[in-house]
């Protein structure tokens, strides 16, 4: 595996694969990274001829209170599991070749109403920083696929949104939620929580298979939501959303909905943790 930190290295690695005939897979991360995104990189290459990754804390994505500062940087250990899974190429920017102008006078992209809602609603400004960099990555690479994880399935439907607003021709691949064997979702965040907290973590996903089967067992909505909030908050979770939404538009569900969407953010201590879970009830 090749690392480049600037763009013009990274288009020049690209254009020699291309000129291969080589179909270009994607996988975008911000580095400190788990069997989650190398199962990322394993899909890219099943699909692709040359796989890319790129490692960049994305600062506009971070609200002024969140934790740039502190988010972990490990590139040496994330070169050594990218190029175990076969990626090809790494590229591992600053923040200057990124945003060589300042955050202040980038260009912005925000996708209208999917961004608003879930986590968009605490977290001001995140999911604009999130297309925004998706954009420049984009065009950066210029890849025929992209592959993304289903954790924040909130994003994961706006850069699909994004792909087809703005005509990228990438193809955007989600892939299910990796789990630890208690059920807990995969996080770089994961790492912040404390061995007691970790354990405790689990409830997050116990719940929301507690939510479906009360959902196809035929509860309202309501009710099975103000539950799983109150079993939540029983085992020290901050609450800081669970929401029952429509999987194609993630507006909040109505009883008549079939395709669902379990979403749910929490803060376990100082640690906020996503997860989610879909809840098909046709028939």
């Amino acid at each position: 595996m090749h690392t480049v930190h600037t763009i013009r290295e990274l288009r020049e690695a690209v254009t020699r694969a291309r000129q291969n005939k080589k179909r270009i897979g994607f996988v975008p991360t911000m580095g400190n990274l788990h069997e989650g995104h190398l199962s990322l990189i394993d899909e890219a290459r099943a699909q692709s001829d040359f796989v890319v990754s790129s490692i960049f804390v994305n600062p506009m994505q971070f609200g002024a209170n969140e934790d740039l500062d502190a988010y972990p940087r490990t590139l040496a250990a994330d070169q050594a599991g990218l190029a175990s899974r076969g990626c090809d190429l790494l590229f591992a920017p600053n923040v200057g070749e990124v945003y060589p102008n300042g955050l202040e006078a980038e260009t912005r992209v925000a996708v209208p109403k999917l961004g608003d809602k879930h986590c968009g609603a605490s977290r001001s400004g995140h999911f604009e920083g999130v297309a925004t960099v998706v954009t420049k990555l984009f065009n950066m690479v210029q890849p025929d696929l992209a592959v993304f994880g289903k954790k924040d399935y909130q994003q994961l439907a706006i850069i699909r949104k994004l792909v087809q607003d703005l005509c990228f021709p990438v193809a955007i691949i989600g892939i299910d939620t990796s789990r630890e064997s208690s059920g807990l979702a995969r996080s770089s965040r994961n790492g912040y929580l404390s061995e007691s907290e970790r354990h405790t973590a689990a409830e997050l996903y116990q719940t929301l298979v507690q939510a479906r089967k009360q959902l196809l067992a035929g509860k309202l909505l309501e009710e099975v939501r103000q539950t799983a909030i109150s079993a939540l908050e029983s085992k020290g979770f901050q609450v800081d959303y669970f929401n029952i939404a429509n999987r194609d538009s993630l507006e909040p569900a109505t009883e008549k909905d079939q395709s669902l969407v379990l979403l749910v953010a929490a803060f376990l201590g100082s640690t906020r943790l996503i997860d989610n879970l879909e809840v098909d009830r046709q028939g």
